[in-house]
Protein backbone atom coordinates (compact mmCIF):
# COMPACT_ATOMS: atom_id res chain seq x y z
CA UNK A 1 0.00 0.00 0.00
CA UNK A 2 1.25 3.48 -0.82
CA UNK A 3 2.02 5.91 1.93
CA UNK A 4 1.09 9.48 1.02
CA UNK A 5 2.94 12.32 2.66
CA UNK A 6 1.07 15.59 2.70
CA UNK A 7 2.34 18.95 3.84
CA UNK A 8 -0.11 20.31 6.39
CA UNK A 9 0.52 24.00 7.12
CA UNK A 10 -1.93 25.88 9.36
CA UNK A 11 -3.19 28.85 7.35
CA UNK A 12 -1.52 27.44 4.23
CA UNK A 13 -2.55 28.08 0.66
CA UNK A 14 -2.96 25.07 -1.60
CA UNK A 15 -3.83 24.13 -5.17
CA UNK A 16 -6.00 21.01 -5.50
CA UNK A 17 -7.04 18.65 -8.27
CA UNK A 18 -9.92 16.28 -7.51
CA UNK A 19 -10.99 13.76 -10.15
CA UNK A 20 -13.84 11.41 -10.88
CA UNK A 21 -13.03 7.73 -11.17
CA UNK A 22 -14.42 7.71 -14.72
CA UNK A 23 -12.41 10.35 -16.56
CA UNK A 24 -14.97 10.36 -19.40
CA UNK A 25 -17.94 11.12 -17.13
CA UNK A 26 -19.77 14.45 -17.02
CA UNK A 27 -21.14 14.00 -13.51
CA UNK A 28 -19.70 17.18 -12.02
CA UNK A 29 -21.40 19.52 -14.50
CA UNK A 30 -24.52 17.33 -14.73
CA UNK A 31 -24.87 17.56 -10.94
CA UNK A 32 -23.43 21.07 -10.49
CA UNK A 33 -26.23 22.26 -8.20
CA UNK A 34 -25.67 19.32 -5.86
CA UNK A 35 -21.93 19.99 -5.88
CA UNK A 36 -22.56 23.67 -5.03
CA UNK A 37 -24.87 22.73 -2.15
CA UNK A 38 -22.44 20.19 -0.69
CA UNK A 39 -19.49 22.57 -1.10
CA UNK A 40 -21.38 25.37 0.70
CA UNK A 41 -22.32 23.04 3.57
CA UNK A 42 -18.77 21.85 4.11
CA UNK A 43 -17.26 25.34 3.85
CA UNK A 44 -19.76 26.58 6.47
CA UNK A 45 -18.51 23.85 8.82
CA UNK A 46 -14.83 24.11 7.84
CA UNK A 47 -14.14 27.56 6.36
CA UNK A 48 -11.68 28.26 3.57
CA UNK A 49 -10.88 31.27 1.47
CA UNK A 50 -11.41 30.14 -2.11
CA UNK A 51 -9.27 32.17 -4.51
CA UNK A 52 -10.06 30.16 -7.62
CA UNK A 53 -12.22 27.20 -8.50
CA UNK A 54 -13.20 25.58 -11.74
CA UNK A 55 -15.43 22.55 -12.19
CA UNK A 56 -15.06 20.56 -15.39
CA UNK A 57 -17.11 17.51 -16.37
CA UNK A 58 -14.77 14.98 -14.74
CA UNK A 59 -12.47 16.94 -12.42
CA UNK A 60 -12.11 20.19 -10.54
CA UNK A 61 -9.31 22.50 -9.47
CA UNK A 62 -9.26 24.89 -6.54
CA UNK A 63 -6.91 27.27 -4.77
CA UNK A 64 -7.73 27.60 -1.07
CA UNK A 65 -6.24 29.33 1.93
CA UNK A 66 -7.06 27.66 5.24
CA UNK A 67 -7.70 29.51 8.52
CA UNK A 68 -4.61 30.38 10.57
CA UNK A 69 -5.19 27.62 13.12
CA UNK A 70 -6.26 24.93 10.66
CA UNK A 71 -4.27 22.68 8.34
CA UNK A 72 -6.83 19.94 7.66
CA UNK A 73 -7.76 20.25 4.02
CA UNK A 74 -8.23 16.48 3.86
CA UNK A 75 -11.35 16.53 6.04
CA UNK A 76 -12.89 19.13 3.73
CA UNK A 77 -12.34 17.06 0.59
CA UNK A 78 -13.46 13.89 2.35
CA UNK A 79 -16.74 15.52 3.34
CA UNK A 80 -17.30 17.15 -0.05
CA UNK A 81 -16.67 13.90 -1.91
CA UNK A 82 -18.61 11.77 0.57
CA UNK A 83 -21.70 13.96 0.73
CA UNK A 84 -21.75 14.43 -3.02
CA UNK A 85 -21.51 10.68 -3.63
CA UNK A 86 -24.12 9.92 -0.97
CA UNK A 87 -26.71 12.26 -2.53
CA UNK A 88 -25.83 11.85 -6.19
CA UNK A 89 -28.09 9.68 -8.33
CA UNK A 90 -25.14 8.70 -10.50
CA UNK A 91 -23.42 5.44 -9.69
CA UNK A 92 -19.95 4.80 -11.01
CA UNK A 93 -18.36 1.43 -11.66
CA UNK A 94 -16.99 0.64 -8.22
CA UNK A 95 -14.15 -1.82 -7.91
CA UNK A 96 -14.56 -4.70 -5.48
CA UNK A 97 -12.50 -2.82 -2.88
CA UNK A 98 -14.71 0.28 -3.23
CA UNK A 99 -17.85 -1.86 -3.01
CA UNK A 100 -16.51 -3.48 0.18
CA UNK A 101 -16.15 -0.01 1.71
CA UNK A 102 -19.63 1.06 0.59
CA UNK A 103 -18.33 3.52 -2.01
CA UNK A 104 -20.33 4.29 -5.14
CA UNK A 105 -17.25 4.54 -7.33
CA UNK A 106 -17.83 8.15 -8.39
CA UNK A 107 -14.55 9.70 -7.19
CA UNK A 108 -10.95 8.69 -7.42
CA UNK A 109 -9.96 7.76 -3.89
CA UNK A 110 -7.42 10.49 -3.36
CA UNK A 111 -6.78 14.02 -4.54
CA UNK A 112 -3.68 15.95 -5.50
CA UNK A 113 -2.52 18.99 -3.59
CA UNK A 114 0.34 21.44 -3.98
CA UNK A 115 1.39 23.86 -1.26
CA UNK A 116 1.70 27.33 -2.74
CA UNK A 117 5.21 28.71 -2.17
CA UNK A 118 5.04 32.37 -3.17
CA UNK A 119 3.08 34.98 -5.12
CA UNK A 120 4.31 33.77 -8.53
CA UNK A 121 3.27 30.20 -7.66
CA UNK A 122 -0.11 31.47 -6.44
CA UNK A 123 -0.68 33.51 -9.61
CA UNK A 124 0.30 30.56 -11.83
CA UNK A 125 -2.11 28.16 -10.12
CA UNK A 126 -5.02 30.61 -10.04
CA UNK A 127 -4.47 31.23 -13.74
CA UNK A 128 -4.27 27.47 -14.35
CA UNK A 129 -7.71 27.05 -12.77
CA UNK A 130 -9.29 29.72 -14.90
CA UNK A 131 -7.76 28.73 -18.24
CA UNK A 132 -8.41 25.00 -17.76
CA UNK A 133 -11.76 25.02 -19.64
CA UNK A 134 -9.99 26.78 -22.53
CA UNK A 135 -7.15 24.24 -22.44
CA UNK A 136 -9.66 21.38 -22.65
CA UNK A 137 -11.45 23.05 -25.59
CA UNK A 138 -14.77 23.71 -23.83
CA UNK A 139 -14.69 27.49 -24.40
CA UNK A 140 -12.55 30.16 -26.05
CA UNK A 141 -12.28 32.45 -22.99
CA UNK A 142 -12.44 31.76 -19.23
CA UNK A 143 -15.40 34.14 -18.89
CA UNK A 144 -17.46 31.82 -21.09
CA UNK A 145 -17.22 28.82 -18.72
CA UNK A 146 -20.19 28.84 -16.32
CA UNK A 147 -18.60 26.57 -13.68
CA UNK A 148 -15.80 28.83 -12.49
CA UNK A 149 -15.43 31.72 -10.09
CA UNK A 150 -13.46 33.68 -12.72
CA UNK A 151 -16.15 36.37 -13.18
CA UNK A 152 -16.58 36.93 -9.43
CA UNK A 153 -12.85 37.21 -8.78
CA UNK A 154 -11.99 39.35 -11.79
CA UNK A 155 -14.85 41.76 -11.04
Amino acid sequence: MSWYRRLYVPGGTYFFTVKLADRGATTLVDEIELLRIVYAEVVREHPVMCHAMVVLPDHLHAVWTLPDNDADFSVRWKKIKGRFAQRCATVGSPSPSKMARGEKGIWQRRFWEHAIRDQADFDAHVNYCWVNPVKHGYVDHPADWPYSNWRQEVA
